[in-house]
């Protein structure tokens, strides 16, 4: 069975079709990939998943129920977390804080959600930060901070919305080791990222979407070969090299 199921959804603003008819499968304990030019339509998906836009046409299933246009509180409940393009964090709350606030619909209890942020904020490697505001650190930080939030919604599903946007080679690689470690530890991620080589080696599997529709899907090696994908998006001089990063 199909951890998520999207089934020929559509969604449009005005007379701009957004998203059209895209069906996409997510196996429980993948890493699946979402790529595409600049507005494409990935993180409009995203948007669509998590509840934060209504589907026009269409059905999204998760653990083969109907989540089709719940809203974003419930989604979440039922185990979808998400970060964002643009960090969304307490700038002038402390690190902990942040977290904290993150488990709290979940556990319900103050020093509960408290025990869990830390646990969760040594996890991603932020144990050292907890008492500093969010303002105070790195983008990379403030990256692990967003993925940090998302966890402690204790999500089944966690989506990433380029999350290595603007990082570093260095910061690249350990972003990488916390993605395979969030898998690792059982949970099924599907991410949009613009780093070509990284998402190849990264990701079980690829979506390709341009102008709002799917083009293409299957394996890295695959997508690197395929016509629609280099003529989309790849370029006639990518080169896929398995196994790097």
């Amino acid at each position: 069975m199909a951890l998520l199921d999207i089934q020929s959804v559509t969604k449009r603003f005005g007379g701009l079709c957004a998203i059209n008819n895209v069906s996409l499968t997510i196996n429980p304990g993948e890493i699946m990939g979402l790529i595409g030019p600049n507005g494409a339509g990935k993180t409009t998906l995203f948007n669509l998943i998590a509840g934060f836009y209504p589907v026009d046409s269409g059905n999204i299933l998760f653990q083969d129920e109907k989540i089709t246009n719940l809203p974003p509180y419930e989604c979440c409940r039922k185990g979808i977390g998400r970060t964002f393009q643009t960090v969304k964090i307490f700038p002038h709350h402390d690190v902990l804080y942040n977290v904290t606030v993150a488990a709290l619909p979940r556990l319900k209890k103050v020093k509960e959600s408290r025990e869990a942020a830390l646990e969760i904020l040594s996890f991603v490697g932020l144990a050292r930060k907890k008492d500093q505001l969010g303002n105070g650190l790195t983008l990379a930080e403030r990256k692990r901070l967003e993925i940090a939030k998302a966890l402690a919604t204790k999500p089944k599903l966690l989506l990433l919305d380029e999350v290595m946007a603007g990082l570093n080679p260095t910061e690249v690689e350990e972003a990488l080791v916390l993605i395979r470690k969030i898998r690792d530890g059982g949970i099924t991620i599907l991410l949009i990222e613009h780093v070509m080589q990284v998402i190849m080696n990264l990701s079980d599997r690829l979506a390709i979407i341009h102008y709002g529709e799917k083009i293409s899907e299957g394996i890295p090696q695959e997508m690197a070969k395929d016509k629609r994908v280099i003529e989309a998006y790849l370029g006639k001089e990518y080169v896929f090299r398995e196994g790097q990063n």
